[in-house]
């Protein structure tokens, strides 16, 4: 691949699914900021946040191969991301209940990100097409403004509203 740092995401996930460490690095240089700052929103623990971008990144590695082009790179970095943390939670939360429970009581926030895999709530974002989905994710889960989502997401913001209208109506709809 040519200037790995002028490609569009896509090509270098491509360029990643075939081995190019200089892609990876490019797309890692672009993506390993916002999302160590956004799982920081989401768990207060640095070191393990930064743990869930390494695992993040590694998987964005391996998997590159399987990325079908569906959304945007960046909501599949973040859903990685955001699965690899409640994964992390759901591990070490046991035995951190278990020596201080009344210091490690779960937030609303943490019980609702742990459960979104799970349930009706699942299966509603899983029936949602990847576009609103990501619209969804970045707007309401991760709290991002529609003006910043549009920006994460490579789209306007008049499509960012239309999406998450959209979304939140088939949600109703599903889970009805």
């Amino acid at each position: 691949m040519g200037s790995t740092d002028e490609g569009s995401d896509a090509d270098l996930v491509a360029a990643i699914g075939d081995g190019d460490a200089l892609a990876f690095r490019a797309l890692y240089d672009r993506h390993a900021a916002w999302l160590l700052i956004r799982l920081s929103h989401r768990c207060a623990d640095p070191a393990l946040v930064e743990e869930v971008v390494q695992d993040t990144f590694l998987a964005v590695w391996k998997g590159a191969r399987r990325y079908r082009g569906q959304g945007e790179v960046p909501a599949w970095i973040w859903g990685i991301g955001v699965r690899r943390l409640i994964d992390r939670l759901r591990r070490t939360r046991p035995s951190t209940l278990r020596e201080a429970p009344e210091l490690h009581e779960p937030s609303a926030e943490e019980l609702v990100l742990m459960g979104i895999e799970h349930g009706d709530l699942a299966a509603g974002l899983d029936r949602l097409s990847p576009e609103l989905r990501a619209v969804l994710q970045a707007t309401v889960l991760d709290g991002l403004t529609t003006r910043e989502a549009a920006r994460l997401l490579g789209i306007p913001s008049g499509t960012v509203k239309t999406r998450l209208m959209r979304a939140r109506q088939q949600l109703r709809e599903g889970l009805a």
